[in-house]
């Protein structure tokens, strides 16, 4: 690879397109002529006061917000959020459906437990599918329905939009956002932490339809309330205004490789790929169910934890890098974002093969 820099197959921080980072790196020290780095200047500057509105409007074009939503730049990652949706959320009924389909779906669930009564709406054993619609089990007075569109941890990814007879659905897309087209319109509320596919971490972004905000629980911190987040335009305290101007080149870079459109026909491609690869040996097994698999995540295994290891251990040798498993489950697990080159993941289809071949 160019540079002699590494497939980085992690699930976050994840890698970003070599591009992206020389235009950063060339920029670093004199952003436009400012004669100082973004990291330097002030969130209320007028140059950084471009970049903040640029960067909204792009974000809102390439994942085509509609009028009536509010974007976000917040901080404290996908976890605050695991706070901040009940508390801004569950006042309307007290209560709410959660779809606990991996780890941080179930994290979502305890966490918002603390501030109303939740109800799991997806009974499951394991992790390793996703249920279809009519086997959701739907409360009529949820004030909101939970769901974590793909698990990074498990490698399992909704392909539709659950139907909630009109309770806002609030989505975590933090590992597969803008690696697709969505309607933002079937949302009451996205957020996704920007370190998968589009920025550096320390950067959440929050969509929210206008009219559910200014709901909070009186418990509700001012930094954690979404009304007052949207009163201050994300800027009530300091902004991650690093991570915003990285979001903006990212954007940049998306719609040259054709928007969310463009981006989802490459990343169906090299996940066909690898799926393909892994299916076509005797040794390795995929993890997920095969009408569950995550298009950005793909987990699989050799059955032996010896041949597990040595799998890892060789494909850093390879020039791979991440391909470990969540520590909760072992195995291995790509993580194929939208930055991950296509000769990435033919490379790591060769080492597959190769391997499974002297093994």
């Amino acid at each position: 690879m160019a540079n002699n820099r590494v497939f980085n197959f992690s699930a976050g921080p994840s890698m970003l397109p070599l591009e992206v980072l020389q235009r950063a790196g060339a920029e670093i020290t004199n952003y436009n002529g400012s004669g100082m780095s973004v990291m330097e200047m002030s969130h209320r500057s007028k140059v950084f006061m471009k970049i903040f509105d640029d960067t909204q409007e792009k974000f809102r074009k390439l994942l085509n917000v509609p009028d009536g939503y509010k974007v976000l730049f917040l901080q404290g990652g996908g976890t605050m959020q695991f706070s901040m949706v009940p508390l801004n959320l569950m006042g309307a009924t007290g209560k709410a459906d959660y779809a606990v389909t991996g780890h941080f779906a179930k994290l979502a669930k305890k966490e918002a437990d603390k501030y109303g009564q939740t109800v799991d709406a997806t009974p499951m054993d394991a992790f390793t599918s996703i249920p279809a619609q009519d086997k959701l089990q739907l409360s009529k007075d949820a004030s909101y329905f939970y769901y974590c569109s793909n698990n990074t941890i498990e490698g399992t990814q909704w392909q539709y939009v659950p139907e909630t007879n009109g309770i806002p659905v609030a989505c975590d897309m933090s590992s597969d956002i803008l690696s697709r087209p969505i309607d933002v319109s079937k949302f009451g509320l996205i957020y996704a932490g920007a370190q998968k596919n589009l920025a550096p971490a320390g950067l959440t972004i929050v969509i929210i339809r206008e009219d559910l905000a200014g709901k909070e629980l009186p418990i509700t911190p001012a930094i954690m309330n979404y009304q007052h987040m949207i009163d201050k335009d994300s800027m009530y305290n300091t902004p991650p205004c690093w991570c915003i101007y990285m979001l903006g080149l990212m954007c940049d870079w998306l719609e040259s490789q054709g928007g969310a459109a463009g981006i989802e026909k490459l990343n169906v491609k090299k996940a066909n790929m690898l799926y393909e690869a892994l299916e076509g040996t005797k040794l390795f097994q995929l993890s997920a169910q095969k009408e569950a698999r995550s298009f950005m995540n793909v987990t699989f295994r050799t059955g032996s934890d010896e041949l597990d290891d040595k799998f890892v251990k060789a494909s850093v040798e390879q020039g791979f890098t991440n391909l470990k498993g969540h520590r909760s489950v072992g195995g291995m697990r790509a993580s194929i974002y939208n930055a991950m080159p296509m000769e990435g993941v033919e490379a790591l289809c060769d080492f597959v093969r190769k391997f499974d071949k002297e093994n």
